[in-house]
């Protein structure tokens, strides 16, 4: 069994047991799979399905094209696709093709993608879009292009797999660059402890490709197993998500304790899957949930410079904690000067070290030997550990237990975000002269992002105007990186060292969204309280309580008020469950404010349970 370091040794106790080298590289176990299964279902998605032998032809051809276009070993390739079996396939490709892969999420704004692809130093691009937003001069290949197979590649265990880009405390995502015997090493521990069944199985792909969870996903395809690719619709109904469970027969399906939430009465009496949870800390009540239901879950825990999963513990018994390393992890609770934390309870900070760690930051070496240091515990002489900046203690059972943050990085629905990227972000925007971010507890277990900002406004308004900063940061950041709400104050308020001192900032007020001149609830269908007051009233109850919000108005605007896609889903379970209306999530997030909102609620009364769901608008993609 893999334990965590024990004080009174010089060194950590990695295993008691040799730890095997991974079962060969994964696209050597993909061409396994494919001898072996060429007829079986490689990958279903909303677009079709793909056996494992048509898969190989269509990564084979794509990686021919790509090293036709010049990609060699070593280079990165960006991919910038939606959530359809091109995919599963373009990631592949690159790896066949000797490069690493770059996910560029479309629904990110064009300037982060550009800045990411520029930095990454792309050497080609898969997009279906005609005009992707990457530099000049880099080759754009149709994920479907084809040319003569290139001879079969091996990627040495030291070669890069992929960069993932992760918020950045300077202001700048930075980018995390993995090797392929670190991937190959995380199957191969999943497996040896038992995360991964020996048989094939069916998973969810549910995690953005943007984010390090889907790795542990995806890569599910290359040991024989299907692979579903959710696609964002069905990712944003829990209803849809359930019947695609039942449909294909999942068997394991990765999530957030979020996500779950929304998951548990519509999985009610149904199948539910192995549930791998990561991204957050699991709560009390839904490890006691799962425990005590005796649902098959896993907690996942692991930065994406330790290469996904570093630590795992079957969701059982009293109490959440992280378990215990997967095998051939080095796990070490330290204090300041790098010497062991002693006695229960005692709080160190959590270093990582084994075969799964990141390459480090490419571009940025000061950073990389910040947090990748020597490991003085290690036997292997240059062993390096990761400074995860988590805070953990050992229980009294030998366990470890998360305590918190030594920096100001946060766990936001799943997403990592450095505060100092988003107050780099608004305090760069016209009129601020200072920012500052925290995150906002609104209501049990809803965090949100919270700005507070000192300036004036540009056209001689006394203060900047919060919605028109809002406005200005969702052009330039990812949805998850947008706080909910922005705060304008005379001045931030300071410690006796003159820093900002963010325990003293006030609790948000939500910012309304500005009224249009000429908007009047009788104008977006609402009506008067009188004729519609019933239903008026449930709907606004809602959103106040789903938005923590004291009162809203006919003109509010959901994303103003700091909504976000899980409350959202939130707002549609609870009115569903109030009126018996068979309402979607396309309801809220294509309404303009709360009264076209509640004149959709009719609609989708008088229509029924058949309303159609169109696709996935600009604006539900830009709350993911």
């Amino acid at each position: 069994m893999t334990t965590y370091a024990e004080p009174a040794t010089a060194t950590a106790a990695a295993t008691d047991t040799p730890v095997p080298p991974p079962a060969g590289d994964l696209l050597a176990r993909l061409r396994a799979a494919v001898a072996a299964h060429p007829a079986r279902t490689a990958v279903h998605a909303v677009d079709g399905s793909l056996d494992f032998a048509g898969l190989d032809r269509r990564t084979t051809a794509l990686a021919g094209a790509l090293r036709a276009a010049g990609v060699r070993r070593g280079d990165r390739v960006g991919v910038h696709l939606g959530r359809t079996s091109d995919l599963p396939v373009a990631l592949l490709a690159v790896w066949r093709a000797g490069a690493a892969y770059v996910p560029l999420d479309p629904a990110y704004p064009a300037e982060r993608i550009g800045f990411m692809a520029a930095d990454a130093r792309l050497a080609a691009l898969i997009s279906a879009d005609a005009a992707p937003p990457v530099p000049d001069g880099v080759p754009v290949l149709r994920p479907d292009a084809e040319a003569a197979p290139a001879a079969a590649f091996t990627p040495h265990p030291l070669d890069s797999a992929y960069v993932i880009y992760t918020s950045g405390s300077t202001g700048r995502p930075k980018g995390v660059e993995v090797s392929h015997g670190a991937v190959a090493d995380l199957a191969a521990a999943l497996e040896r402890s038992g995360a991964y069944r020996p048989e094939a199985g069916v998973v969810a792909w549910n995690a953005s490709v943007s984010f390090d969870a889907s790795v542990q996903q995806w890569i599910r395809i290359c040991r024989g197993d299907t692979l579903v690719v959710i696609d964002d619709a069905q990712r944003a109904e829990p209803a849809d998500l359930v019947r695609l469970l039942a449909e294909h027969g999942i068997t394991d399906l990765d999530l957030t304790p979020s996500h779950w939430q929304l998951l548990r009465e519509p999985l009610a009496g149904a199948r539910v899957p192995r549930l791998f949870m990561g991204g957050e800390a699991v709560p009390a009540r839904t490890w006691r949930e799962l425990a005590d239901g005796g649902i098959d879950a896993l907690n996942l825990y692991g930065p994406t410079e330790c290469t996904v999963d570093a630590i795992t513990a079957p969701i059982t018994g009293p109490g959440p904690h992280l378990g215990e390393p997967l095998p051939g992890v080095r796990a070490y609770l330290l204090d300041d000067r790098l010497a062991p934390v002693t006695g229960v309870g005692a709080v160190g900070e959590l270093y990582l070290g084994g075969p799964g760690l990141a390459h480090g930051y490419p571009g940025h070496p000061g950073p990389t030997a910040g947090r990748f240091v020597a490991d003085p515990f290690a036997a292997e002489p240059g062993a390096r550990m990761y400074r995860t900046g988590d805070q953990a203690r050992r229980s009294a059972d030998g366990l470890l237990e998360y305590v918190g943050r030594v920096d100001r990085q946060v766990k936001v629905r799943g997403f990592r975000i450095e505060l100092g990227e988003v107050e780099h972000a608004l305090a760069a925007l016209d009129g601020v002269t200072a920012a500052a971010v925290t995150v906002h507890e609104a209501a049990p277990g809803d965090h949100r992002l919270a700005g507070y900002v000192t300036g004036k406004a540009a056209d001689g308004d006394a203060v900047v105007r919060p919605a028109d900063l809002l406005a200005e940061l969702r052009r330039t950041l990812p949805a998850h990186l947008v706080p909910s709400t922005v705060t304008v104050l005379d001045a931030l308020p300071l410690t006796p060292n003159g820093k900002v001192d963010h325990r003293a900032l006030p609790v948000p007020a939500p910012a309304s969204a500005p009224v249009p001149d000429t908007a009047t609830a009788s104008d977006t269908g609402t009506g008067t309280p009188d004729a519609h007051g019933g239903v008026d009233e449930q709907v606004a109850e809602v959103w106040r309580t789903v938005l923590g919000v004291p009162a809203v108005e006919p003109t509010d605007d959901f994303l103003s008020l700091g909504g976000h896609s899980l409350a959202a889903l939130r707002v549609v379970h609870l009115l569903r469950r109030k009126l018996g209306v068979e309402l979607q999530l396309r309801h809220l997030l294509d309404a303009v404010d709360l009264a076209d909102f509640t004149a959709a609620v009719r609609r989708a009364a008088a229509a029924g349970p058949a309303a159609a769901r169109p696709a996935l608008t600009a604006r539900r993609a830009a709350v993911r």
